[in-house]
């Protein structure tokens, strides 16, 4: 009687102990988000049989990937994605429709980040910035609200845009690369009055300096690149002072032409830089160390950078991504000796992808096409003349978006929708052009699927213009080297979505997902509310 009395008793301890323990939620120690800016899903099967196993092959294995991950909106740019991934939805909500657009209450181009009202911090100059443009929340704010403010936001990247929208508007501190003769990280007085020590010492430490004593040299034998073309040709644009964009790279040399330091964030090299300055993050912030759920969003930008100038078929752009692998591997393994395995969560995506340059696809034979801006430009001029007889009808021409002079067409007393749709018709016989919307049509119906579904999804009342334009697939308004991206086509929108850690599953599927629904899915893995602008929906496949 007495051994059950001692047996009832210590099941019943059991019992409540177990209930204690399902009061207070089993967040990680760490989130941590990475963004590989221009990453193309097929990258991680393009060169996966040259990665080894505890960088992107450990994420895609031990974690689970989302192989049908999809932007379901246009633009495919930089600060869009950054946005769009970490808000849980399009510039129609929060906001961010470029990383420069025609503001139509100043009257002239802005940029998403651009704040007079705060000082660098941390060099001379490039810190006159902060997130107020942004119209809504991130998940890294909602983390913040969650914990009443406590637990550490740090958001950090080669670009400032990259390192600033992820972060929200609560982060503790964002960082970013400030090139040219400084080479140092940098931030602005929106966050702080001084760099932190850590910071400091890191900057101090002349790092950037011996990764620009370099050279740039393909990690393995040039010949066994086999997923890439001819290191010499003409579809890549060489650095200034070199006469081919060829192997190898002497950076220190070719850095008085090309910026200082800035030249590192084209090669490898930035992203590795960045790998250092998050694991000194890490270490000076103490992030997973205390009893609050950290973020750490760290964006890697030289991918972007590489692919713009070099294209998508470059040997630039694989030696890249064989670099970053390994450098995605010492992260994960200083976050398990750091952090502890199992104690943080990580999700790697990418803020667009990149379109092959059509002039390769021309040589293959492949439709491809340039659009000049300024002869579409003088197009819409000679047509405005022909029909209205006057000049100046038009604001501005960016982003594929026309805005008219409304003071201009009352003084003539003619109606803005009116002349809207006249160019809708017009342009439309353009050649390179598959779709032309006006602003009245994009408010007044519903487009549920397909390509003018993303331009709705892009489309925003407020700040966006009176005309749209979708030019055909693989037709850029770009320079006849290296890659660019902007379209919602697939090869604009198709990223990677992988999710590695505590709380997921492993597996993989095949299902199509939203980029947007990275941001509720995290949400709920943390067990906060939502973005305040979400529409994305959980991927519950990934979660335990």
């Amino acid at each position: 009687m007495k051994k059950y009395l001692i047996f009832v008793l210590i099941i019943s301890s059991l019992v409540r102990l177990n209930a204690q323990q399902k009061e207070t939620l089993d967040r990680p120690k760490l989130m941590v988000g990475i963004i590989v800016d221009q990453m193309r899903y097929d990258y991680l099967t393009k060169f996966y049989n040259k990665y080894g196993n505890n960088g992107f092959k450990k994420l895609m294995h031990e974690g689970f990937n989302v192989e049908n991950g999809h932007f379901n909106y246009i633009p495919t740019y930089t600060a869009v994605g950054h946005t769009s991934v970490y808000t849980g939805t399009t510039p129609s909500i929060h906001g961010i429709i470029g990383n420069h657009w025609y503001d139509k209450f100043e009257k002239k181009s802005i940029y998403c980040v651009d704040d007079k009202n705060y000082q660098t911090v941390g060099a001379s100059e490039g810190g006159e910035k902060s997130p107020y443009r942004l119209q809504t929340t991130t998940v890294t704010d909602e983390l913040r609200l969650a914990q009443n403010m406590q637990g550490k936001t740090i958001s950090i990247s080669i670009k400032d845009r990259s390192a600033i929208l992820p972060g929200g508007h609560t982060a503790n501190t964002a960082y970013w690369f400030e090139g040219a003769s400084h080479g140092k990280f940098i931030t602005s007085t929106f966050y702080e009055k001084e760099l932190p020590k850590w910071a400091q010492k890191f900057n101090n430490s002349k790092i950037a300096k011996s990764y620009l004593n370099k050279k740039w040299e393909t990690l393995y034998k040039i010949n066994t690149y086999t997923e890439s073309i001819a290191d010499d040709n003409e579809f890549e644009a060489p650095f200034k002072g070199m006469d081919k964009p060829v192997f190898p790279y002497n950076l220190n040399k070719l850095s008085k032409e090309n910026g200082g330091f800035s030249i590192l964030k084209s090669t490898p090299f930035g992203n590795s830089i960045l790998v250092d300055f998050a694991k000194a993050a890490i270490k000076g912030e103490e992030l997973g160390k205390g009893k609050f759920t950290d973020f750490l969003a760290i964006s890697f930008s030289s991918t972007d950078y590489v692919g713009h100038r070099f294209g998508v078929d470059s040997k630039e752009v694989e030696d890249t991504y064989l670099r970053l692998d390994k450098d995605i591997a010492a992260l994960l393994q200083y976050l398990d000796a750091e952090v502890g395995k199992n104690e943080y969560t990580l999700f790697l995506t990418a803020d667009h992808a990149a379109v092959q340059v059509p002039a390769y696809l021309q040589s293959q034979k492949i439709p491809g096409k340039y659009l000049e801006s300024k002869d579409f430009a003088q197009y819409v001029d000679q047509k405005l003349q022909e029909r209205y007889g006057a000049k100046g009808l038009v604001e501005n021409i960016s982003n594929f978006q026309i805005f008219l002079n409304k003071e201009k067409l009352n003084e003539l007393k003619l109606d803005a929708n009116n002349v809207s749709e006249f160019l809708v018709d017009e342009i439309i016989n353009y050649d390179g052009i598959l779709k032309v919307v006006s602003a009245k049509t994009m408010q007044n119906t519903n487009f549920t699927k397909g390509i003018l579904s993303n331009l709705q999804n892009g489309y925003n009342q407020k700040f966006s213009g009176d005309v749209l334009i979708v030019p055909n697939p693989v037709t850029i308004s770009y320079s006849k080297t290296g890659s660019t991206h902007g379209s919602g086509f697939s090869y604009d929108t198709h990223v990677p979505i992988l999710f590695y850690g505590k709380g997921i599953k492993t597996g993989a599927s095949k299902s199509y997902y939203r980029i947007i629904d990275i941001a509720p899915t995290v949400a709920n893995l943390l067990q906060i509310e939502f973005p305040n602008g979400n529409i994305g929906s959980i991927i519950k496949e990934a979660l335990e």
